[in-house]
Parts: C-alpha cells; structure tokens; sequence
C-alpha cells in the first residue's frame, strides 16, 4: 500500500525519535530548519558595500585563525 506523505513524515520523526529521543532529534530539526528573510538580497547589500580585497583578507584570516574550522562536534 502507498503511503501518504503525511505517514512518511509521521513515520520518520517516530524513527528519529526511537534513535536519538526527544530531545537529540528536536536538535537535529531544529539543524536543518530554514531561517528567516532572504539571505540573497541581504548578501547582496554587504556585498555591494564591501571591496573584494577586504573580503579576502577575511577569508584568509579567518583560516589562519581556525585551523579546525571543519571538525564540528555537536554537545
């Protein structure tokens, strides 16, 4: 039998919930839950009043400044 996608979506919170409980699986929701206004227009603003050789900098300070800026551990 086809399920709807009410079930599916039923059925994978119930499967998150089973695995990480209640509150690691809101966690994880609230992970990949969008944010709110439009982040291309407002990149657009700062971008527009940012020189590239600024944002460069950054870039590369940034690096310097977190060598381990891609080992994440979620407490």
């Amino acid at each position: 039998m086809i399920k709807t996608q009410q079930e599916i979506i039923k059925q994978g919170y119930q499967a998150l919930f089973d695995s990480l409980g209640v509150v690691d699986a809101i966690r994880f929701i609230q992970h990949f839950t969008p944010g709110q206004g439009d982040y291309t227009k407002e990149r657009q603003k700062w971008l527009d009043k940012t020189p590239l050789e600024d944002i460069l900098t950054s870039m590369r300070q940034r690096q310097k400044d977190d060598a381990t800026q891609y080992e994440e551990i979620i407490e």
